[in-house]
């Protein structure tokens, strides 16, 4: 007989102060890799621009420390020191330890902010082993740390010092004649809370302070790195705000149609909101102001980037469905009450038409804003949408009905038409493919070695730098649902080249035809043949430089199959180690490093390693066994899905080592000519 499981109250669970985010930190951060790890830096960050935003800090500056710590600085008015008397808390506990804590429910502290919750610099100091606050403020230097949370302080530097948990500020000193008030924070992230291997990315923080300062033309924001050899001081000022940050984010080979639109204005809107006491109160009238920024060029991709109180957006919200809505409404109008431009009985452009080559920056400031989550990656405040599309529909209509602006909006309608032929003449001629028998329609490459099923989901197409690799992979993979398109070398940079010069290279061509997706816009990524595209190139700097073409490749043609997480690239080992004896032990390493850990590993554990270790020079002298075990084989194999991160860092190489302009890579080379190993130079 099975015993009855009892549950009653003692099973409940109430969780207290800031123990909730430490039992689901993704809830508050968004995820525990690394971009939660950024996440910590971004909360920080935020609320001293939010100092910016509201005209009391000027400067913000960023360090990462060697330590691992991150350190924010700004010259605002400062935490408030003084006590709570709903609480009974300083101000800074207050908000650190308290989960919905802090100056932006409505109260005079913020006009707008991008805290909305009030748990992001308190769930950061839950995550921390070591979180410390200067304030400046009222003519004195106050101080307190928190470990785990909890104040108190430090009996030396770093978070393993000795803590003693007390509470209340500390007074260290009276603040100079002429020192600005402000905050310091610094902390310590917990690795305990966060995945294998995450940590935080410079890249990114760098990209953070870049985009706020062209969102805060008034604030000053530096980022000094100290976690490389020689440490690196960066300033990021842009007086000309959203107009400075078009032209950064527009390709440097796309020829403008138009020159950049500056569009501002504000708007009324309606909502239901609690008061000051928690009181839900309805037809509230709130205050959105709207700034935008946008350009056409002759390109084909888009670029459109969304935020609300300096807050990135990454998916949009109710601010982009007005700003899209606006650009339907007053230019299809307009093109049909401009002669000359649609032919009789031609159909209006769409949305895809209007946003081809448009590189755009959208900026919205409300109060009290509403997100689809902690991480604010979408707005969500439903009558924002009214606001923004009235704002920029507004504009649009005087900006092609002006004298001086007329030839350069019907450059810009023009251009609109062509986009819409393009695309109806694209899908007449995929339509007109897919009537036709599989006998009828035009053979594979040659060079393809297929697979068997017919089914997507399982199938997967390996790219193969060349043909001694693609022997080599023949005899290792499942013929069943592996197939093989080797290329020649390196393909086509196609950051440099026309549509047209594209698609007549002939390594491209294959690679669309193979596919069967199409390129562009009028790419489905329904049709694609394969489940899986897998870049499998040597894993030395010439295999680097063929799997950075190819990501570039897709981004640039077939985008929805990176944004799909379909495209991946294979991690091939560089070295092979073995150990000597009866069992004899066989270990892949991937880099320099990894292999002389290994060695060393192997060493002190009394096992004798074959030597020299074998290096790999590529695919191709890898055995069919080992190529299997290593590269091809789902139970075993190293790949890596390749994101939009990856797209951006690959642009950003090709146009500093490949682009036209030759300063900054002879700047580049110079400085990095100093990091190189000559020990580790092949001979």
């Amino acid at each position: 007989m099975t015993a009855e499981i009892l549950y009653g109250a003692d099973d409940l669970t109430h969780l207290e102060g800031l123990d909730a985010v430490r039992k689901r930190p993704g809830m508050y951060i968004g995820s525990t890799d690394s971009r939660g790890v950024n996440h910590l830096a971004n909360e920080i960050i935020d609320n001293s621009t939010d100092e910016g935003v509201a005209g009391h800090a000027t400067k913000v500056a960023v360090t990462l420390h060697a330590d691992g710590s991150v350190q924010v600085d700004d010259d605002g008015r400062g935490i408030p020191t003084d006590i709570n008397a709903k609480s009974g808390l300083n101000g800074v506990e207050l908000v650190l330890t308290r989960l919905h804590a802090g100056g932006k429910f409505g109260g005079s502290g913020y006009k707008t902010s991008g805290g909305l919750h009030g748990v992001g610099a308190s769930a950061v100091n839950a995550l921390s082993l070591r979180f410390d606050v200067t304030i400046k403020r009222d003519g004195k230097v106050h101080e307190i740390s928190f470990h785990r949370g909890a104040p108190g302080a430090f009996g030396g530097p770093g978070p393993n010092a000795r803590f003693q948990p007390e509470s209340g500020l500390r007074i260290v000193r009276k603040m100079k004649r002429g020192e600005r008030s402000g905050t310091s924070i610094r902390y310590w992230y917990d690795a305990r809370y966060f995945e294998t291997g995450a940590r935080l990315d410079t890249e990114a923080v760098r990209a953070k302070l870049r985009n706020t300062a062209f969102l805060v033309p008034g604030v000053i924001y530096t980022l000094r790195d100290e976690t490389a050899e020689e440490p690196v001081t960066e300033t990021f000022h842009f007086p000309r705000g959203l107009t400075d940050m078009v032209e950064f984010l527009t390709h440097p080979g796309d020829k403008p149609v138009s020159g950049i639109l500056l569009i501002t204005g504000e708007g009324t809107y309606k909502e239901n909101a609690a008061d000051a006491n928690g009181v839900m109160q309805s037809n509230v009238e709130r205050r959105a102001e709207v700034e935008v920024a946008l350009r056409w060029g002759t390109g084909y991709d888009r670029t459109i980037e969304c935020f609300t109180n300096t807050i990135r957006n990454v998916h949009g919200g109710t601010h982009r469905k007005g700003f899209e809505r606006a650009l339907v409404r007053a230019l299809t109008e307009a093109i049909r009450n401009t002669r000359g431009l649609l032919r009789p009985k031609e159909d209006p452009p769409v949305l895809d038409d209007l946003l081809e080559g448009m590189t755009a920056v959208l900026h919205v400031r409300v109060p009290e804003p509403q997100f689809t989550s902690q991480t604010k990656d979408e707005l969500s405040t439903a009558p924002v949408a009214k606001v923004v599309q009235s704002v920029v529909e507004q504009h649009l209509r005087e900006w092609v009905e002006a004298r001086k602006t007329k030839t350069e909006a019907r450059a810009v309608l023009q251009k609109i038409v062509d986009a819409a032929r393009v695309r109806l003449t694209q899908k007449q001629q995929k339509d007109a493919a897919r009537r036709k028998t599989a006998l009828e329609g035009a053979a594979m490459p040659p060079k393809l070695v297929d697979c068997r099923s017919t089914g997507v989901e399982r199938s997967e197409l390996f790219i193969v730098e060349g043909d001694s690799a693609l022997g080599s992979a023949r005899m290792a993979r499942v013929a069943e649902y592996q197939a093989l398109l080797p290329i020649r070398g390196k393909i086509l940079n196609v950051q440099k080249a026309s549509l047209a010069d594209t698609l007549k290279n002939a390594e491209v061509a294959s690679i669309v035809q193979v596919l069967g997706a199409g390129t562009g816009r009028t790419f489905e990524l329904e049709a694609m043949r394969y489940g899986r595209v897998i870049l499998m190139a040597d894993a030395d700097v010439d295999g680097a430089h063929i799997r950075t073409l190819l990501i570039t490749l897709f981004a640039r043609y077939m985008r929805p199959a990176i944004e799909g997480g379909r495209l991946y690239a294979a991690m091939p080992p560089l070295h092979k180690i073995t150990t000597k004896g009866r069992n004899p032990e066989t270990i892949f390493t991937f880099t320099q490093t990894q292999m002389e850990q290994t060695v060393a590993r192997l060493s002190k554990a009394g096992k004798q390693v074959v030597t020299p270790v074998p290096r790999f020079k590529g695919l191709g002298e890898m055995d069919a066994d080992e190529l299997w075990d290593t590269t091809m084989n789902p139970a075993t194999r190293s790949v890596r899905r390749i994101t939009m991160g990856d797209v951006d860092a690959a642009e950003r190489a090709l146009d500093l080592l490949m682009g036209e302009k030759v300063e900054p890579r002879r700047v580049w080379l110079i400085e990095s000519a100093q990091r190189v190993d000559r020990d580790a130079i092949d001979a």
